[in-house]
Formats: C-alpha cells, sequence, structure tokens
C-alpha cells in the first residue's frame, strides 16, 4: 500500500493497489479515477492515467470496467471516491482525507454524492441509495477495522468529515478550505480524525480513562491517602 503523501508531479495522489487482491485493485482504480476526472474532467483524463496512479496495468481497467465510459459511470453514481478506505491504514487516513479535500473538483464535472442526491429527480430514492452506499463502506465496513465504543458512530462521523469538507471545497467554495495548505489542512483533519480512529480512553468506554501509572483496580473502600480500610 502506497504513503498518501506520496503524489505524482501533478500533484494526484498516488493509490496503489495491493498485488493478487482483486478487491483492492477495484478500489485503487476507482479512487485514482474519481480524482482525475473531477480534476481534469472526462475528456482530460487517460485510461493509462488512471492506472498508473492506481499502481496497475491499463489492461486491469478493461478487464474490471470494460471501459472508460463505464468506469467514468461507475465514479459519477456511487461514494467510489473513497474506496480506498477499505484498505487504507489506520494511520494514514488523516493523510488521505487531506488529499481528497485538496483534489475535489471546484466545478463539479464528477458529481459530488450530496450534490447528486440533491439534483435527482427521484430524491427518496437517491437517498436511499447513498444511505446505503454510507452504511456499507462505513457504518459497517470501516467500522469493523475500529477498536474500543462506539464504532460505528465514529465511521460515520469520520463520512461527515469526508462528505462536509468535499462539498464545502467543490460546490460552495469557501475561503479557507480553497485556500488552504497542505501543511494546515493535515494538521486540522488529524486534530479531528485521529481521536475518531483511537478515541481516548482505548478500549474501558467514555471517561474510563486511567492516567499513566495509576492502579488499575482500586479498592474503593480504602483511603486513598493512607491506603488502608475505614
Amino acid at each position: 500500500m502506497n504513503n498518501p503523501d506520496e503524489s505524482r508531479q501533478d500533484g494526484t495522489p498516488l493509490a496503489r493497489a495491493r498485488k493478487h487482491d482483486a478487491a483492492a485493485t477495484r478500489a485503487a482504480l476507482t479512487g485514482a479515477a474519481a480524482l482525475r476526472f473531477g480534476r481534469y474532467g472526462y475528456n482530460g483524463t487517460r485510461v493509462r492515467d488512471i492506472a498508473g496512479d492506481a499502481g496497475v496495468d491499463a489492461a486491469l481497467v478493461y478487464r474490471y470496467f470494460g471501459s472508460k465510459e463505464a468506469l467514468f459511470e461507475a465514479v459519477s453514481t456511487s461514494t467510489a471516491l473513497f474506496e480506498p478506505l477499505r484498505g487504507l491504514p489506520l494511520e494514514d487516513v488523516a493523510a488521505w482525507v487531506r488529499d481528497v479535500v485538496l483534489n475535489a473538483p471546484t466545478q463539479g464535472e464528477v458529481p459530488h454524492p450530496v450534490l447528486s442526491v440533491l439534483r435527482s429527480s427521484g430524491q427518496e430514492g437517491a437517498v436511499a441509495r447513498l444511505r446505503g452506499e454510507i452504511a456499507e463502506v462505513f457504518s459497517e465496513g470501516f467500522a469493523g477495522r475500529l477498536e474500543g465504543p462506539d464504532a460505528g458512530l465514529r465511521a460515520e462521523l469520520l463520512a461527515a468529515w469526508l462528505l462536509g469538507a468535499t462539498l464545502m471545497r467543490m460546490a460552495i467554495g469557501t475561503p479557507e478550505l480553497v485556500s488552504a495548505s497542505d501543511g494546515a489542512l493535515l494538521r486540522c483533519l488529524r486534530a479531528g480524525i485521529d481521536p475518531l480512529l483511537d478515541p481516548p480512553g482505548g478500549h474501558e468506554g467514555p471517561g474510563e480513562r486511567r492516567p499513566p501509572g495509576a492502579d488499575p483496580d482500586p479498592d474503593p473502600d480504602l483511603d486513598p491517602g493512607t491506603g488502608t480500610g475505614p
């Protein structure tokens, strides 16, 4: 798996597939395609560049999707942009989110999932589809990789970070997100995302984290000053 800080000269982050892993290869291709199509549009994106970003041969694009048109359709109608989360090391998630936010298109040639729902003529069905996709990727898949309490909630909050930040930069164009530097954005994202991945208190539940050196099981009947009973 690649380091999300690694990127091509044009700034497009590399999303390397793992060898002999079909699911990871497909996820890497869809993630790379979403960023390429969003940044350069359909006509400005070449299949070999998508494959290069994913670290695979261009022939695999046709093997998994059949054509460039089919890959564009897959990316445009789903949460394919978030597929790399399935295999991304947890310590790399914040940097990957930074890459997604910075490379989110500002003109929307590849529709944002939330915008697609809002613009859909059958909004109720579109909402249900997006909810199902988010549940499958985050609430179930990504949550299964998290330890500690409230894993599902923390996974959905990560989805909120992704969808909200990309929507504000892509469609709304808020000034600070549009002009944010790599370092500043990563610093702020880590402050919000890292606690979701490894929450304070670890596996002990909310409010139960003990300071270093504390007695793991103090006797409630002992006087804390003397260590003796009543």
